[in-house]
């Protein structure tokens, strides 16, 4: 969740703080993508990778985690979120300085708060919000399922990660125009904190009509409807493959993958 963050919102940083002089909506959505599948590379051994909440959460509905891992998981991945977003403000601690005069704004021409966590766009309303998070939280846990699911037309081992920020790529670009496609309770509520303690004040959970909290509850609700979606719709439909069906559908495989 650390390297996630750090990377992640390296990218909005480096964009916003150079006024779109070097990086701009295509580079942060790729480099946070990126920084997903990094951070999928190196967590995933040790914990499965999950680095958000929202897919822990879908993991113990779906009785792919046990729900006593559960807490440790969330208090490490904002815990690392937290970390990341202070790696960031003390790297680019003087652009912020330089940007702004010294302020560090929530809003407005100088705002930087959105670096570090999402902010609605002004035609937003909080329910529209809410399930825009829920739904792009679905697309994304429905996907990580069937990129993981070694019974349909899986990715091939080792590469779950590159799928994953691929997804997130087309989740940015499509779904990211409301609020910036969090998908993620501690992406978003780590940093938030850090801005809340660092000096851009309390704000922070009052700017976009309280607008705090739709990021940390809607992705979690989205997270359990796209994986009990998979589940119903696609996964209890699996055949038992006999033998011989297995090494054709082996082969067909191999034959797609090379």
């Amino acid at each position: 969740s650390f390297k996630m963050q750090a990377l992640g919102c390296g990218c909005v940083g480096q964009a916003v703080l150079s006024r779109g002089e070097h990086g701009g909506p295509m580079t942060v959505a790729v480099g946070f993508a990126m920084a997903v599948t990094i951070a999928v590379y190196v967590s995933g051994g040790v914990s499965g990778g999950h680095i958000n909440p929202a897919v822990s959460l879908a993991m113990c509905v779906t009785r792919r985690l046990k729900w006593t891992k559960l807490p440790i998981y969330i208090l490490a991945q904002l815990l690392g979120a937290f970390a990341g977003a202070a790696a960031v403000f003390g790297i680019y601690y003087d652009a912020f300085m330089e940007y702004s005069g010294g302020k560090l704004e929530v809003t407005g021409p100088n705002a930087t708060a959105q670096i570090f966590a999402t902010y609605p766009a002004p035609h937003l309303s909080l329910i529209n919000g809410f399930v825009d998070q829920v739904t792009s939280t679905a697309f994304l846990l429905l996907a990580i399922f069937a990129i993981f699911d070694t019974r349909n037309n899986s990715v091939p081992k080792g590469l779950e990660p590159i799928a994953i920020g691929l997804l997130i790529i087309l989740l940015t670009c499509s779904l990211g125009m409301n609020s910036g496609c969090a998908m993620n309770p501690a992406r978003d509520l780590g940093p938030r904190l850090f801005t809340a303690v660092a000096g851009w004040g309390m704000e922070v959970f009052t700017a976009g009509n309280n607008w705090w909290w739709v990021p940390v509850v809607a992705p979690l609700l989205g997270g359990i409807l796209g994986a009990m979606i998979y589940l119903i719709f696609i996964e209890i439909h699996h055949s038992d493959p006999q033998s011989g069906e297995e090494n054709e559908a082996h082969a067909k495989y191999e034959l797609t993958n090379m």
